[in-house]
């Protein structure tokens, strides 16, 4: 479910972070499933639990998480949720979009790279 890429430079606790608002985001993990252990995920990926308990900290200030006492974290909920993020990720596009524009970009190159991003994500 989370694997960790120790060649990339950024912190685990962030790529914990990413890889499991992509998965909630994606429906992958459904809302109101709980989330794995902190101690068990922490044995399974052989990483320290302040590294997981922080990640759970951010993905509950960002709202993809709750905690219930005793009982452990659970997904938040659904389509708002999700739209949010989507929207965002969607404001990251177009400040892209007009930045490759300002650079002379031409719209066509732009809806080429578009299609082999979505031709890739197939093949996975």
């Amino acid at each position: 479910m989370i694997i960790i890429d120790y060649k990339d430079r950024r912190p685990i606790y962030e790529q914990i972070v990413e890889r499991f608002q992509m998965l909630i985001v994606k429906g992958v993990l459904e809302p109101d499933s709980q989330m794995p252990s902190v101690r068990g995920l922490a044995t399974e990926l052989a990483i320290n639990p302040n590294t997981i308990q922080k990640a759970y900290a951010i993905l509950e200030q960002q709202g993809f998480i709750y905690p219930v006492k005793g009982r452990g974290n659970f997904v938040a909920g659904g389509a708002k949720l999700v739209e949010e993020k989507q929207n965002a990720h969607l404001e990251n596009v177009r400040a892209v979009f007009r930045q490759a524009k300002e650079m002379g970009i031409p719209r066509e190159r732009l809806l080429e790279e578009l299609d082999e991003v979505y031709k890739e994500e197939r093949h996975d």
